[in-house]
């Protein structure tokens, strides 16, 4: 294992003070928890958004707090759900009397966790939670297989942005959770791996691939994904990737998508755009225009090297929600 690093078990509480120090102005943490984390900007009368989930992904999750996206984020270790006492210290942070909208990916931890964290929001501090879960993982259609089969995967970046965006013009609770709701039900997302990723704390990696495979599917903590196999050319993988995605999206011909091209932590951005080439290509052929897209890094998983393609088709209501500014340290846009 080759990082920077000083004591394993110190990696997060240590990365977290450095994003403290780093942006005094957009963030706060709340009950001396550097694991609960709150933006130093909140509104008044503003639904508040907090999501959570599992360090090793940045800039997922945190990273998108801030104006036009979230309000607040409870961390966990490496891979692992944040706890409801941290949830809860979270929600009590943002929530300015219009209600708190749990927004966060499919996994069974951070599903029990949240639920937890609601019902005592409700009875310790009278606040008003609902919840929208993100499951865009199209590794998870499989026969027989409904939307809890689905992990929450890279997509979710794109209903962050439209319930930010929502919450930000001050749509109540109801609405802010619509269209996170209807975001999420369009967007699709698949990966492909090439290599391994290492927790801190193991100090060694926690699956492997060899030097001339690739695994597509594979999840953002290593769970099995559709097909392992000899790795293949860049154009053969986007087809292979694209033809799945597009059997699993409620894109149609004449549709017009937003997309995005993800990175997995150790893929150069060149390598990005080379993949994003052929995803145009294949969408020009089926007769889906591109809306909008996006190539970076957006949800990671440690050092894997791989990539993730989203797709989400777009209506009038979702281009305006997307293409409205954001401002958060790890995501900024201005509005187009």
């Amino acid at each position: 294992m080759k990082k920077f690093l000083n004591q394993a078990e110190d990696f997060i509480p240590e990365m977290l003070e450095g994003i403290y120090l780093a942006h005094p102005d957009k963030f706060r943490f709340v009950n001396e928890d550097l694991h609960c984390l709150a933006t130093a900007h909140p509104l008044p009368g503003k639904v508040g958004i907090v999501t959570g989930g599992g360090s090793g992904h940045l800039p997922l999750f945190l990273g998108y707090v801030g104006q036009g996206m979230l309000d607040g984020c409870a961390i966990g270790d490496v891979f692992q759900s944040p706890s409801p006492e941290q949830i809860l210290a979270v929600t009590q942070a943002v929530d300015s009397g219009a209600g708190v909208l749990y927004l966060y990916g499919n996994y069974n931890g951070d599903i029990f966790n949240f639920d937890m964290a609601a019902e005592m929001a409700d009875m310790e501090s009278d606040i008003r939670t609902c919840t929208v879960v993100a499951a865009d993982d199209s590794a998870g259609a499989v026969p027989g297989g409904g939307a809890t089969t689905r992990r929450g995967v890279a997509g979710i970046f794109f209903v962050y942005k439209c319930a930010g965006a929502s919450a930000a013009r001050m749509d109540d609770l109801e609405t802010v959770q619509r269209i996170a709701r209807k975001a999420g039900d369009r967007v699709r997302t698949l990966g492909v791996a090439l290599s391994p990723c290492i927790v801190p704390r193991i100090g060694k990696p926690g699956f492997h691939i060899g030097d001339n495979e690739m695994e597509i599917g594979m999840g953002i903590h290593g769970e099995s994904g559709i097909r392992r196999g000899p790795q293949l050319s860049a154009e053969q993988i986007a087809e292979e990737m694209m033809s799945w995605l597009l059997a699993d999206s409620p894109c149609q011909q004449g549709d017009e998508v937003a997309v995005l091209v993800n990175g997995l932590g150790a893929t150069p951005l060149e390598e990005l755009y080379l993949m994003y080439r052929h995803v145009h290509q294949i969408l020009a052929e089926s007769g889906i225009r591109v809306f909008r897209v996006w190539v970076g890094e957006f949800a990671t998983a440690m050092e894997m090297t791989g990539m993730s393609i989203s797709l989400m088709p777009v209506d009038s209501e979702l281009k305006a929600l997307l293409n409205a500014g954001a401002d958060t340290p790890m995501f900024r846009q201005f509005p187009a």
